[in-house]
């Protein structure tokens, strides 16, 4: 009877320990399950309500919005035009705006990402007399919010020409997203291994042939992410926009901010351009996707 006892004294609470793991692995096993999969999947659709009554919406004629709710297109399918994306189409200050739109972003997300590369690269492996002062300094531009700079700079630019000017936000862009990126790409660009970038200098390879074939293959994945960080944000700006342009250099967000403040009543232009204005930056992430996700994977890991 003693031994039973002790029997039973040291085993149970082993057999609770064993009931409460095997409780853990039951709800761990059912997290993973095809239930939780389906809950993920229903908040992705319910994510993308917006978007999609957005576009049903540039589908429709101006009657039929303001007769009924976009939803109604999927009891009545006739609705369906493509007539508010011609007309957005004969809109000249839209698609000017547009145009102005790819003018900025394009050259800002290629300054910003060859010229951080390049920074990156010489804070990470060349050596020069206070390096890491002039790093610390890049560093702390991170903490200097857009908003302080935006009336000294427009001064600046009225003074040397450059307001109203595409050019002019070009600049303003690359300035501001130029320490972020020297951040981003240094740190990236230190991981690599110092014995590689030796063993290509004793293959002869000067520093622009090893940062051109080793050092930007390697940073693919974080350049990658980047240009995607800095298109997202260029395109998607409104505030620098309605400082630094006028009327005939202005992007779509400020076009269609001044379509809705002039022309209340224009929906059939303002639907349509709105996502035309959200679907290009998207189909840019979606494209880079893979890269993106290698880049954030690989800053994760390192």
């Amino acid at each position: 009877m003693t031994t039973d006892a002790g029997t039973l004294g040291k085993t149970g609470p082993v057999e609770v320990v064993r009931a409460r793991e095997s409780l853990g692995g039951r709800l761990a096993a059912a997290a993973s399950g095809g239930l939780v999969r389906v809950f993920l999947i229903l908040v992705g659709l319910f994510w993308l309500v917006p978007t999609i009554g957005l576009l049903l919406s540039s589908l429709r004629s101006p009657e039929d919005m303001n007769a009924s709710g976009w939803w109604k297109v999927f009891s009545q399918p006739s609705q369906l035009t493509f007539h508010s994306y011609k007309t957005l189409l004969e809109n000249s200050d839209i698609t000017s705006s547009l145009w102005n739109t790819v003018l900025i972003t394009v050259p800002a997300t290629i300054l910003v990402v060859v010229i951080g590369a390049l920074a990156g690269y010489a804070f990470a492996w060349m050596e020069f007399p206070g390096r890491d002062w002039w790093f610390l300094g890049v560093v702390s531009l991170l903490v200097v919010p857009v908003q302080v700079a935006l009336i000294p700079i427009a001064e600046l630019f009225g003074k040397i020409g450059l307001f109203g000017t595409i050019f002019g936000v070009i600049l303003f862009h690359v300035g501001y997203g130029l320490p972020f990126a020297v951040f981003l790409l240094r740190n990236f660009f230190a991981e690599i291994p110092r014995e590689l970038l030796e063993a290509a200098r004793l293959d002869g390879a000067g520093e622009l042939r090893l940062f051109a074939r080793v050092v930007m293959p390697l940073g693919g994945p974080a350049i990658a992410s980047l240009g995607i960080f800095q298109f997202l944000w260029v395109w998607n700006d409104m505030l620098v926009a309605l400082v630094f342009t006028k009327s005939s250099t202005q992007p779509i967000t400020v076009a269609l901010q001044t379509q809705v403040r002039q022309f209340g009543n224009n929906i059939d232009v303002l639907a349509p351009g709105a996502f035309i204005s959200m679907v290009i930056p998207l189909a840019v992430f979606f494209a880079f996707q893979r890269q993106f996700v290698s880049g954030v994977m690989a800053g994760a890991v390192k």
